[in-house]
């Protein structure tokens, strides 16, 4: 076999996708969707706070079990998991703040607290936060766990932002835009470690995702654009779907070029 696809092959057990470009779009899109569903859903289809996270918690477990049954990275599973779970993390941090009362800053503390004591459990138990070799239960148990804690993260941290400073939908986007190309800067400029560098993207796209769903989904009288939640979430999940199917087609086809190579090379090694 090979050199070229021993390296596909080592990639083909990883249970999640390498993070490029399409990768942080559908990150985003999937984020605006988070908010604008959880509030459809809750106050459009009047299911409530409490009825709406009993519904998405249940269509979640479901998806992220399918994720776990799955023996290598497929990208319908892989994107509706992410869907789902930036849903159901947006839900735990409203329901905390809205049904229990507590506190933003509260729950901005308690969720750094425990994403930071998941990547110390993580580190303790495989030595390594790498998310290009997640190819254990274990791991992706921590995986999942740690991406729970980033979007319920992203959501304390960013209303607290958008509370205190009342900054408005469009500029609060800005703002993480631009903090999201700072840490971009660091990475490929001043080399900040890759790991730290997606993790601090990973949770700024959840409040930017969400400034994103509230200016277009709100009304004009409020700052938005008044797409609405609907229109919205129609949106952002039919390019979420076109960008998954093009994802899905590409990997067929590269799965399809390395057994080709591998038989050519098998042809190869009989003739020898």
């Amino acid at each position: 076999m090979s050199d070229a696809t021993l390296t596909l092959s080592s990639r083909t057990r990883n249970k999640v996708p390498e993070p490029t470009a399409t990768f942080w779009i559908i990150k985003i899109l999937a984020t605006t969707v988070g908010e604008t569903a959880a509030d459809f859903l809750d106050s459009t289809l009047h299911l409530g706070l409490t009825g709406t996270t009993v519904v998405m918690a249940g269509v979640f477990i479901i998806a992220l079990v399918a994720q776990f049954r799955a023996t290598c990275y497929r990208p319908s599973i892989y994107w509706l998991t992410v869907v789902l779970i930036s849903v159901v993390g947006t839900l735990i941090t409203d329901n905390l703040t809205d049904n229990l009362g507590i506190s933003l800053v509260v729950t901005t503390s308690v969720f750094a607290a425990a994403l930071a004591a998941t990547f110390i459990a993580w580190f303790a138990s495989e030595r390594t936060l790498s998310i290009h070799e997640i190819d254990t239960r274990r791991r992706e148990t921590f995986y999942w766990l740690a991406i729970l804690f980033t979007f319920a993260l992203g959501t304390a941290a960013g209303d607290l932002i958008a509370e205190q400073l009342n900054l408005g939908y469009l500029l609060s986007a800005a703002i993480f835009g631009a903090a999201i190309g700072l840490t971009a800067f660091a990475h490929f400029v001043l080399k900040l470690n890759g790991v730290v560098a997606f993790w601090i993207a990973y949770v700024l796209t959840r409040p930017l995702g969400a400034s994103l769903g509230d200016f277009l989904s709100q009304p004009r009288a409020d700052g938005g654009l008044g797409i609405g939640t609907i229109g919205t979430s129609a949106l952002f999940l039919a390019l979420i779907l076109a960008l998954v199917v093009y994802l899905t087609v590409r990997q067929r086809r590269a799965a399809a070029d390395a057994l080709l190579l591998e038989t050519s090379a098998g042809y190869e090694s009989v003739e020898r």
